[in-house]
């Protein structure tokens, strides 16, 4: 599973079709879900405003569901070898665990938040989630503020991931991008 590129041998191992898949269907998932958050947010009280949040809980549940299978598949299939400096190895691996960490934390805390407000969250209109606390407003605001919080620093992470991912493509010229990408 080697070729030859501009004289050097590259590894061209790639990650399974199940973890791209997941890979790249929770990444068109949040990258709906962030901006949703943010229009939604200011919008005046509405049936459209209640919809919208409706689909953006569907949309969390969906990314923390997807995200407990990525972390068992990730736990069950070796992931390709990676062929960079042990500095970049380091980074990549703190950068995925916080990754994999703040992908299973935005859900969960907007699922509590949504619970200390009162309002409930029933995945894509008909599964009912049971409410993880009790309802309580000013549990309900900090919660919310963490849930921001959270959001933001998934936006600083998922934005220095790619361009971590867009340096090795375009200026390593390695197979860092391309394992994960998509088709053959």
């Amino acid at each position: 599973m080697f070729e030859q590129r501009a004289g050097v041998k590259m590894n061209t191992a790639r990650y399974t079709m199940t973890a791209i898949g997941l890979h790249w269907l929770m990444a068109l998932l949040i990258f709906a879900a962030f901006p949703l958050g943010l229009y939604m947010h200011d919008l005046k009280l509405s049936p459209t405003k209640l919809q919208l949040y409706s689909y953006h809980k569907w949309i969390g549940m969906t990314v923390l569901l997807l995200a407990i299978l990525r972390i068992l598949w990730r736990a069950t299939h070796k992931p390709p070898a990676l062929h960079i400096p042990r500095w970049q190895e380091i980074g990549s691996s703190i950068v995925h665990a916080l990754l994999y960490l703040l992908i299973m934390a935005v859900p969960l805390s907007g699922w509590l938040m949504s619970s200390a407000k009162g309002v409930q969250t029933v995945w894509f209109g008909v599964l009912p989630l049971p409410d993880l606390v009790g309802r309580d407003k000013a549990l309900g605001h900090l919660l919310g503020i963490v849930h921001e919080t959270l959001n933001y620093t998934l936006l600083v992470l998922v934005i220095l991931h790619i361009i971590a991912a867009l340096k090795h493509h375009f200026i390593d010229r390695d197979e860092v991008l391309t394992r994960m990408l998509p088709g053959k």
